[in-house]
């Protein structure tokens, strides 16, 4: 089997564990996860952060986002075209529906990358060589090409997004650690 059917049989597997996944059950994962980031020594000493606004089968971001925008600069990113625009988050009511109906920011661009000390992200699977499998757009990919970000990356993810073997490719960046509990 290929990388590309590799991937998509990968997707489609998540994508059903997902949707077995209860309401509940997605709030205590995202409870622990956000409990686990903010006792992290990267989070603890990061001043600007990149984090994302959850899709509905994502890890919820929303309280950690809430509750930290005040004394750390929280960026969140926002789909310009084919791009992911970071923007500064400054409160849930400067956010609009934008993009795959994601609530998103609406100040200026942001753009000293060089400041960004944490930079959290989601994905569809992650392995133990911590690769990262996306929803196969390439917006986080080409973010995090940018030669300024030098963020410590930190995937994020229910546990059983953990598999064996994600098929990378060059152009992929890899997490620096992955945070699944």
């Amino acid at each position: 089997m290929g990388d590309a059917e590799q991937k998509k049989r990968i997707r489609k597997e998540i994508s059903i564990l997902k949707k077995q996944m209860s309401e509940m059950q997605r709030t205590q994962f995202s409870l622990q996860l956000q409990k686990r980031i903010e006792n992290h020594p990267r989070f603890k000493s990061a001043k600007t952060v990149l984090l994302y606004s959850a899709l509905p089968d994502e890890p919820e971001t929303k309280k950690l986002i809430n509750r930290w925008h005040d004394t750390k600069k929280i960026l969140l990113p926002v789909v310009v075209g084919e791009e992911l625009v970071l923007k500064v988050y400054e409160g849930e009511n400067l956010m609009k529906t934008g993009a795959f109906g994601i609530k998103e920011p609406q100040g200026k661009d942001f753009n000293d990358y060089l400041s960004i000390d944490l930079a959290i992200i989601p994905g569809v699977a992650f392995d133990q060589e911590l690769n990262r499998l996306g929803r196969g757009k390439g917006y986080y990919d080409r973010l995090l090409s940018h030669p300024d970000i030098k963020a410590y990356k930190m995937g994020c993810c229910f546990p059983f997004q953990i598999v064996q073997r994600v098929p990378a490719e060059p152009h992929d960046f890899k997490m620096d650690e992955v945070i699944f509990q």
